[in-house]
């Protein structure tokens, strides 16, 4: 079968437009919000040991996410088709570049994240039901034990996913709702915390002589000096967990076949999904600094910092209203993952860069083969229990392909000068300019100071060469699985 046969199943039916602003947003805040904000601040805190480099780490990356998302804007009005980070690369660059972003996209940086988000749900779920407990063994296969919080992850990976080939409104439903519902649960949390704050510890904390001294702070309280130069890499890797907190946001831009006036809609979602986020991140470490001590931020239980602040709110209730607002927000987390992810293998698949069954819409206009190869490898990435340092590991990956987009901005406008832009980069050029500066510092600083965040993710991206061009000479989309 030639290449050019496999689009004709595809043709008989076509994305609809189904989504508008609120859900377009929504989607960008709920991909956003998974278990991070409910956890990073632990280890920022250690790393950082202020309450001044704690607020910066966040509102840099929220500097940055921002920045990035209104750029994405300009990209998403040129190309308002599905596939989203995928298309702008290839078009900015060549085939190559958009297909090493989809090899890393397939192997690990959304399907590992899927399965990451799922397994916080189940974790959160054995504080009510202690049956799924991550300590207890369900299944012992001699090389692998899976555990009962495994098992719910995968439960939950596979109904997503079932309840997405049904078609894009079900999934629009479950994102609108649980975005909602996890957003108004954190302004709870915050508004509560900041009721029932600390003075003493918010004036100890937030105390001008300390509150910018930049120091490692262990978990039994010791204090360790860096250097001036150490001091950098610290920051760098402190941001590896908040940027990991702020990721997913360019979700929406996979998904821009099925948004309603996607040159207008995507960009302002963009935007007001990401400050929205930002906003909220900002505001529930500040509630921390209010009531928790900076050595109780550090030293909270598997790193767990909200279960500790909600503790100190809510008394003993505080555990179970952390569980519950956790699952909300991985739930809906993970079906905005689960959603979009698909619509960037139904675009390779159209180029010939994926299986041929992929570049296919079933009845209800929704790539369900991509739905379910994606499950497949999430499924596998939540039995394997590797994902969570993958995860660290890809962080420097992502930002080296959002710097690349970026910068396709600057070689799209000289590409194709005369191309609509109906919308253009907030900024251009300064922000997206000092955008790439600090994500190269950013990367620079990983590779000096924290190799093992850098070295396997680049391994995983540079896999993908000989792929494309074993792909190439094979024809991939001629394959058929099933």
């Amino acid at each position: 079968m030639s290449p050019e046969s496999t689009a004709e199943p595809a043709e008989k039916t076509a994305f609809k437009p189904s989504l508008g602003l609120v859900d377009a947003t929504m989607l960008v805040a709920g991909s956003m919000i998974g278990s991070g904000i409910f956890i990073v601040s632990a280890d920022i805190t250690r790393n950082t040991g202020s309450v001044g480099w704690l607020m910066f780490v966040w509102l840099i990356t929220g500097f940055m996410t921002l920045t990035a998302a209104l750029s994405y804007g300009e990209l998403s009005a040129m190309f308002p088709k599905a596939g989203g980070q995928y298309i702008y690369l290839k078009e900015a660059y060549n085939p190559l570049i958009g297909f090493l972003y989809g090899w890393s996209f397939f192997t690990v940086i959304q399907t590992a994240t899927i399965a990451a988000v799922a397994v916080a749900f189940a974790k959160f779920t054995a504080y009510l039901l202690p049956m799924f407990s991550e300590d207890l063994v369900a299944m012992d296969l001699g090389f692998l034990k899976i555990s009962p919080a495994q098992l719910l992850s995968l439960v939950l990976i596979v109904l997503l996913t079932f309840i997405n080939t049904r078609g894009v409104n079900g999934g629009k439903i479950i994102q609108t709702t649980f975005t909602l519902t996890k957003l108004l649960s954190l302004l709870g949390l915050i508004v509560f915390g900041l009721i029932f704050m600390k003075p003493e510890i918010w004036a100890a904390n937030w105390d001008s002589a300390t509150m910018w001294d930049l120091h490692k702070l262990s978990i039994d309280g010791s204090v360790e000096s860096y250097t001036t130069i150490a001091a950098f890499g610290a920051i760098a890797a402190s941001m590896v967990g908040s940027i990991f907190s702020s990721d997913s946001w360019n979700n929406v831009t996979f998904i821009a076949g099925e948004i309603k006036n996607p040159q207008r809609n995507i960009g302002l979602s963009l935007a007001l999904g990401t400050i929205i986020v930002t906003v909220i991140y900002v505001l529930t470490n500040v509630m921390y600094t209010g009531v928790l001590s900076l050595q109780e931020i550090a030293a909270s239980d598997k790193d767990r910092v909200a279960v500790t602040a909600s503790h100190v709110i809510f008394g003993s209730a505080g555990t179970i209203i952390i569980a519950i607002m956790i699952m909300i927000s991985t739930f809906g987390c993970n079906n905005g993952l689960i959603m979009s992810g698909a619509r960037v293998y139904y675009s390779m698949a159209k180029d010939g860069m994926f299986f041929k069954k992929t570049a296919t819409l079933n009845k209800n206009s929704v790539p369900e083969f991509g739905l379910w190869i994606q499950c497949v490898v999430a499924c596998l990435w939540s039995l394997s229990g590797k994902y969570g340092n993958l995860l660290d590991m890809i962080s420097f990956v992502v930002v080296v392909f959002y710097m690349l987009t970026i910068v396709g901005i600057f070689i799209l406008r000289k590409k194709m000068p005369n191309a609509p832009r109906p919308y253009k980069a907030f900024g251009y050029p300064i922000l997206p300019i000092i955008y790439i500066i600090m994500g190269v510092a950013f990367c620079v600083l990983l590779i000096i100071y924290k190799p093992e965040y850098t070295w396997p993710g680049l391994i995983i991206v540079l896999l993908g060469i000989p792929v494309y061009y074993m792909i190439g000479k094979k024809d991939i989309s001629t394959i058929d699985i099933v």
